[in-house]
């Protein structure tokens, strides 16, 4: 299992600038300790004197605000709330999976997720000189419990009280499949926010209002820039890179332009043909793909024809080729998911025994023997279904999207050629195909998956009729019901030991071997594009401590592991 717990070393500063990570993924219900591993060793370390520029392709923000709790306020577009307010700990959505303590010196979760045991950090103040206590902790979980914050990540916190030195907070659900969410909720300074009468709108923009622990702090904003410089008391050291400034360009054409410029120096963006646009630019520039748990994935309408047969679905699998997905739609930015069970390479400690080495591969012989022998055939090099009709369909994607654009291409090139398919490439605006898979009038989409850290974000997103709410669905497209499997899902998700949580991972993980009801293609990964001209310390393809897309909680990780060049 994954998301492991782990309780820190005490000197944490030291182990910040020698470079941290979370241990390996294992059994989420031990505790562990957080290591200190070998940081980089390139550079001078010191402070720098070059700023780092952080961008998005989203256009111009116009509206200032710093409120991190708001997912359309400019701290959360822009990203730069995450190095401002802090969390208690970070969850690596890539490499091991690892919880590393962060404002918390140890996070603890009792046996079936419903209880967290805190110990905040010592030694650290707000950026205003005031000192960091566990009454703010209490009060940035208690804003929810009490309703005075809105419950938007669906925390349904029931209790938090302090115990010694300790902070327990009680929750009405188990939160294994949500700890990064729980984990991850900006903590907030209680003497200021105290007095904030609506924090659901409140822009934070008034003087000295933006006030956090992290390692930057607020220097300027305007609809062109925003200027943060390094917290001189920040708690984790002293920071290498002196300031940042965040810039949103037009689109991802003006984001790449910059980036080979050198005019920014770190985004998360797919950028076409990166090899040649980017890369071959400046041997300095650097794209580092961060696998998660989750995937692009193939969602098929189980209720309708030609879906609702299983044959047809298997036979796909067997078709489609998900090294041309990796190596052509996303340009080598993913991993292809081979494994029967739909799981990628992050999660093979949760792949069953009996599936372990059955993988699907290109193999259109097998995938016509599939169709035969459940009563397809074949009628001027074109598929005919039981029934006596032709196999066609559409795959649709919104327009833009190129990746998965080129994807439905090929889709439709291998399934065509293989099984002799007619597979109409339909690719609608936002609103169209939004429309089409929350209503289940679709017929192949292609979509990402809960990222739940574990084999549960697949099995609920393809599986679970809990997503499907006054008829329209946010998961579970194709509407796959099976009273056994929903149970499963459930014991998984709320479980009281690991024997209950693997005997339900053999239900669901069965269920979807024989039932097909998703193909995933290849892993959802986190981007980053960044240069090492002036500071060094970067996570990479061998050390990916966290992700490089600076949009992510892990940034402040990144930021506190940099070193002059």
């Amino acid at each position: 299992m994954k998301l492991k717990p782990l309780i820190a070393m005490s000197a944490v500063a030291a182990l910040l600038l020698a470079g941290c990570s979370g241990t390996s993924g294992g059994d989420p219900t031990s505790g562990g300790t957080t290591k200190p591993t070998t940081g980089n060793t390139e550079g001078g370390g010191g402070v720098g004197t070059a700023a780092l520029t952080i961008a998005k392709p989203d256009g111009a923000i116009t509206t200032e605000s710093h409120n991190p709790y708001l997912g359309d306020s400019s701290a959360s577009k822009y990203a730069y709330g995450k190095v401002i307010f802090e969390s208690l700990a970070l969850v690596n959505p890539t490499g091991d999976l690892g919880t590393t303590p962060w404002l918390a010196e140890s996070v603890e979760w009792n046996e079936d997720y419903t209880q967290l045991t805190v110990v905040p950090r010592k030694g650290v103040k707000w950026s205003d000189g005031t000192d960091f206590t566990a009454d703010d902790v209490i009060f940035s979980y208690d804003m929810v419990k009490s309703g005075k914050l809105n419950d938007t990540s669906a925390h349904n916190i029931t209790d938090i009280k302090a115990d010694s030195d300790k902070v327990v907070i009680t929750f009405g659900n188990s939160k294994f499949t949500s700890q990064a969410r729980v984990l991850h909720h900006p903590i907030v300074p209680k003497h200021i926010w105290e007095k904030i009468a609506d924090p659901n709108t409140d822009p934070l923009t008034g003087e000295g209002m933006a006030v956090g622990t992290g390692p930057y702090v607020l220097s300027n904003w305007s609809t062109e820039s925003v200027t943060l410089t390094a917290n001189p008391t920040y708690w984790g050291g002293e920071m290498a890179v002196p300031e940042l400034h965040y810039v949103s360009y037009g689109d991802n054409a003006a984001l790449t332009t910059a980036l080979v410029s050198g005019e920014a120096d770190w985004a998360q963006a797919f950028i076409p043909q990166i090899k040649d646009s980017y890369l071959a630019a400046d041997e300095n520039n650097q794209f580092l793909v961060s696998p998660t748990a989750g995937a692009g994935t193939l969602f098929m309408n189980l209720q309708t024809k030609p879906f609702n047969n299983k044959a047809l679905r298997e036979a796909i699998a067997w078709t489609v080729d998900r090294q041309a997905y990796v190596d052509i739609a996303r340009e080598g930015a993913s991993e292809p998911i081979w494994s029967v069970s739909g799981l990628g390479d992050l999660l093979k400690d949760e792949i069953l025994p009996e599936y372990a080495d059955k993988n699907y591969s290109v193999d259109v012989a097998k995938a016509k023997q599939i169709l035969t022998d459940a009563g397809y055939t074949w009628k001027d090099e074109k598929l005919v279904d039981p029934d006596g009709e032709a196999v066609s369909f559409s795959i649709s994607v919104p327009a833009g999207w190129s990746d998965w654009n080129t994807e439905q291409a090929l889709i439709a090139e291998e399934l065509k050629n293989g099984l002799g398919i007619d597979v109409k490439v339909d690719q609608p605006d936002w609103g169209g195909w939004d429309e089409a898979r929350q209503t289940g009038t679709f017929q192949m989409i292609i979509h990402w998956l809960e990222d739940t850290g574990n084999a549960y974000g697949l099995y609920t997103s393809t599986m679970d009729p809990k997503w499907i709410v006054d008829d329209k669905a946010q998961f579970n497209f194709g509407r796959f019901n099976d009273p056994a499997v929903t149970k499963a899902l459930d014991t998984y998700a709320n479980a009281a030991n690991e024997g209950d949580r693997a005997e339900a991972l053999k239900v669901m993980e069965t269920a979807f071997v024989e039932n097909v009801p998703a193909i995933p293609l290849g892993a959802h990964p986190l981007l980053g594009e960044f240069n090492t001209r002036n500071y060094v310390g970067w996570p990479s393809t061998d050390d990916q401590y966290a992700s490089g897309d600076p949009t992510q909680p892990g940034i402040v990780m990144v930021l506190t592991k940099l070193k002059t060049a």
